[in-house]
C-alpha cells in the first residue's frame, strides 16, 4: 500500500515546496517594496517634484521640519508612525485642510513613510512660552487637568515632557502656540475628525485655557 501511495505522496511533497518557495518570494518582494527610505524623504521635503505639481515641504514646514512660521507646525522629530498616520488622514474626512489634503493626495503610500521617516529624524528646534502671566495656568492644566471640567491632565497622554507616544498621541514639545491653538479650537469646532478624545477634552476648554496650555507647551523640552 505504501508503495501504491508514494507517487501521489512525492507529487503532494513536491506541490507543498513549490507553494512554499512561492509565498517565501512573495514575501521577500513584499519586504523590498515596503522598505522605507529617509533619503527619498528628504528629497520630496526639500525638493517637491515639480513633474507631478508638488511643492516641496520645506517651503511651509522649515529647514528639516523646523518651521519658522507659527501657524505651520513644526514636524522635526515627530513619530514616524503618527507623522504618517497624519498624511493619510488628509487624504480621508478624518483631516480635510485644503493645502495638506491637496497635497498627500498627490503622495504615493511609499512616499508618505519617506517623508515621515526622515522627519522623525531630524532635530527639533526648542521653541519657549511667551507669556508669563498665562504660563502657571497652562502648567497647571498640562499637568493636572481641570478637576471641575474633566479635564485630564495633557500629560497622562503627551507626558510629561511632552514626548508622545508614537502613533496614538504626537509629541508636543516646542511645538508653535499659535498651531497648537488653532488644532485645540479646531477639534472644538468639529473641524478636525481624527481624534475623538481630543474632540470631546477640547470642547471643554476655554479660549483662555487653550492659549495658556499652547503657550506652556511652546516651552517644554
Amino acid at each position: 500500500m505504501n508503495r501504491a501511495f508514494s507517487p501521489f505522496v512525492k507529487s503532494l511533497f513536491v506541490t507543498l515546496l513549490a507553494v512554499s518557495a512561492a509565498a517565501s518570494a512573495s514575501e521577500a518582494a513584499h519586504g523590498a517594496a515596503a522598505k522605507v527610505d529617509p533619503a527619498k524623504g528628504a528629497a520630496l521635503y526639500a525638493d517637491g517634484d515639480a513633474a507631478r505639481g508638488l511643492p516641496a515641504c520645506v517651503s511651509c514646514h522649515g529647514a528639516a521640519g523646523n518651521s519658522t512660521i507659527t501657524v505651520n507646525p513644526k514636524l522635526a522629530g515627530q513619530h514616524e508612525s503618527y507623522l504618517y498616520k497624519q498624511l493619510v488622514n488628509f487624504t480621508t474626512p478624518e483631516r480635510n485642510q485644503p493645502v495638506m489634503t491637496t497635497f498627500a493626495t498627490m503622495l504615493s503610500d511609499a512616499e508618505k513613510k519617506d517623508i515621515a521617516a526622515y522627519l522623525a529624524a531630524q532635530a527639533s528646534k526648542p521653541g519657549a512660552a511667551k507669556n508669563k502671566d498665562t504660563v502657571e495656568i497652562g502648567k497647571r492644566i498640562y499637568r493636572g487637568g481641570i478637576a471641575e471640567k474633566s479635564i485630564p491632565a495633557c500629560a497622562s497622554c503627551h507626558g510629561a515632557s511632552g514626548t508622545g507616544i508614537p502613533v496614538q498621541y504626537p509629541r508636543l514639545a516646542g511645538q508653535h502656540q499659535d498651531y497648537t491653538g488653532a488644532q485645540l479650537t479646531l477639534f472644538r469646532a468639529g473641524g478636525r475628525h481624527n481624534s475623538p478624545q481630543m474632540t470631546t477634552i477640547a470642547n471643554r476648554m476655554s479660549d483662555d485655557e487653550i492659549k495658556a496650555v499652547s503657550d506652556y507647551i511652546a516651552g517644554l523640552k
